[in-house]
Order: C-alpha cells, then structure tokens, then sequence
C-alpha cells in the first residue's frame, strides 16, 4: 500500500480511504454497533512482512487527515512530524490515521446516517469510550492485515488510546508513544469540559441536540466552547509574546473606551468562529464525555502499577514544561507507574512555552527525541538502516 507520489508545495497529496464494517462493535456502553465506517489516511508503504506499520491516534479535534495535502489542498494536522524524513519517517513506516467513531469527518458519528431510521444519528449516538475507539482501530487493523503495530502514537486524547492499546491488547504492538497525556482527567479538566458543553446546549439552535433535524447549528455555543478549550491549551508566555496588550481597533486612550477590541480578543472569536464552521457540535459533547470517563486503572482497583503489568511493549513518554491543561506532573504519574510495573519506559520532558499545544508544533529537540526513539524502533523490528 503506497501513497500517491503526485505532489504539490513539496507535500505529497493523499486519497482518504474508508472501509465499512458489518462485524457488530460492541461498545463500553452495552449498546451494539451493528455496522459503521471509518475513514482513514495511510503514508508510506508496508513492507513485506507487515511489521513496519504505525497507528496515529488523533485527539479530540482532529481527525485521518495527519499528513500531506488532502484533495482541498489542506495541510494535515501533523505534518511536521510525518513523512519521508520526517520523524515518523514514512521511508521506514506505514503509518495509519483513522478518524474515529463519533467524530464528524466521514466515520460514523452524529452527523452520519442511522441505517436502522435512515435519519441523521444526531443526539441518539450512543456514548463512548476509549476502548470503543479501540476496538475499532483494532477492526481497521486486522481489515489491513496487520498482526502487531511497529508502534502505536498519540498526544492528548490520542496519548490515552496508547495506553489502552497497551494495556488490554499488549501482544499487538511492541511501542507505545504517550504524549501530553495523563492516567485520568483532573477535577479542574472534567471542569472546563463541562463549561464547554454547557456553553452548546445553551445556544438556541442546539435544539435539545436534534439541531439537524431542524436544519439550525448551534455556532455561537460551539464557537464559545472552542474559545475556552483553546485558552486551555495555550500557555500564559505563548499568549503574551504573541498578543500582549496589542489593539486591533479602537483607542485605549480614548473617550469610548467600550469599543476597543484587543488583538488576542480578535484571535480567539476568529478560532471559535472557523471551528463551528467545521465541527458537529454533537460530537463535541460526546469526545469530551470520553475525555472525562478515562481512567486507566478503571478495571484495576484504582492501581495504574497493575493496569500496566498487562503491558509488553516498550513506552516513551513526552511531556512539555509550559503544559497546565496536561502537565510534566501528569506525564510523570504515568511514568512512574510503568517503571513500578517493571516495564522498560523512557521519559522526555521538552521545554516550551507552547502550553498543551505544543504536542502539534514544530519543536527541534521534541521532534529529534521522537525520531531517534522511532529509529530505534526501526532497527530492532525490521532492520532499517539508522
């Protein structure tokens, strides 16, 4: 499986692929999903043994589109990070993105059609879990006839995918890369999820969640929901080094004083607006539902040491200084846990003043620590050259 060579701005153009599954998907919820598909993006190609594969699992946003130019000339989200010498090199690995269930970019989801009503799914979507995106993946998996994962990767949300995946299906992958994650969501977390939510379902239109059905969006409650999470995930330096007490229009030492607007004001009403443009507000709740309910010692007497004795991979864990939403403190917990599980992990901890943000951005010694980790990876499992 390749990608197609064609390329333009020095970025290769990807196909997003979909894959409809009638195997039932039995979610954490007790309800059936008697058929869904997913969509999904791949980069680089499987080698002969099938062994040189890597799942990238998005987080709460994003979606399969991680690398390359879509069919819209889109850059995917994590570009940077992905492609020929790249530090998920696609010289070396076939890398996976699927978006997953519940989200709103083509694999079901509230936007998608019920086949049972013939009706948008809307608010009736059955709620999720982590290990529901899982399981999925694992569908996806075994659809593309692969065994093990080289390697499973993910930031955020994505991060706690990795250790589900380690832990409940340790002899399908043989690395876990967990970054800017954490073992559970704190008070304050699940806090600014619930201010988000309540922001949606408070606007007009959201209708009680059947806002398709009466052809209206909630933008304005999404656009504030995306204003506060995206606070969230910037840092307070990040902020002042780019805005400061900068104005965009009006006079601070004028008379009318009421209709100045200052820079940083201007930035997140344009990134909350571009947002509701794009995402299905349903979705929205649902993600950050899951966010809440992960636990990863859930099924283990509240021991993430006894959770991770499942484990047989390897793990590298990455944390960023300037991250509060998701902090070093969090990425150490995790740490900890592993090394008392008596589990080979390495921990990397990278300054930036990007906040939670900075898992998506170009940083040098962010992205050298994940290339040489992968490399390694690399050359143990299927002989690439360093």
């Amino acid at each position: 499986m390749t990608i197609d060579p064609h390329t333009n701005n020095n970025e290769t153009a990807v196909n997003t692929s979909a894959v409809s599954f009638s195997t039932p998907l039995n979610l954490a919820s007790g309800v059936v999903l008697a058929d869904y598909e997913l969509a999904f993006e791949t980069y680089g190609t499987l080698n002969d043994a099938r062994s040189n594969s890597i799942l990238i699992c998005h987080a709460l946003s994003g979606d399969h589109h991680a690398a390359g130019l879509d069919a819209d000339g889109k850059v995917g989200w994590w570009n940077h990070y992905i492609g020929p010498g790249k530090a998920i090199d696609t010289n070396d690995f076939f890398v996976v993105c699927p978006n997953n269930i519940g989200s709103c970019f083509g694999s079901t989801g509230p936007n998608t059609i019920n086949t049972e009503t013939g009706k948008p799914w809307g608010v009736d979507f059955p709620s999720l879990e982590v290990s529901d995106w899982v399981e999925s993946q694992k569908q996806l998996m075994e659809h593309l006839k692969i065994d093990c994962w080289a390697a499973v990767v993910g930031g955020s949300l994505g991060g706690m995918q990795a250790m589900h995946w380690a832990i409940n299906h340790p002899t399908k992958l043989k690395h876990a890369v967990i970054i800017a994650a954490a073992l559970k969501l704190s008070a304050q977390n699940i806090a600014f999820n619930e201010i988000a939510r309540r922001a949606i379902q408070s606007d007009v239109n959201f209708k009680h969640g059947d806002f398709l059905d009466h052809q209206t969006s909630p933008r304005q409650g999404l656009a504030l929901a995306r204003m506060i999470g995206h606070l969230t995930y910037l840092s307070d330096d990040a902020l002042g080094q780019k805005f400061g007490r900068l104005v965009r229009s009006g006079d601070l030492d004028g008379a009318e004083k009421e209709l100045v607007e200052f820079e940083v004001s201007s930035y997140l009403n344009y990134q909350g607006d571009k947002f509701a443009t794009r995402f299905d507000a349903n979705s929205y709740i649902l993600i950050t539902k899951m966010l809440d309910y992960f636990d990863v010692a859930q099924n283990y007497q509240d021991n993430p040491v006894a959770a991770f004795k499942q484990s047989q991979c390897k793990f590298l864990v990455i944390a960023f200084s300037s991250d509060w939403r998701f902090s070093p403190q969090c990425s150490e917990e995790i740490t900890d846990a592993i090394v008392s599980a008596d589990k080979d992990v390495s921990y990397l901890r990278i300054e930036s003043d990007q906040g939670h943000d900075a898992f998506l951005l170009p940083n040098e010694h962010y992205e050298k620590g994940l290339s040489r980790y992968l490399q390694r990876v690399a050359q143990a499992h299927f002989g690439a050259q360093l």
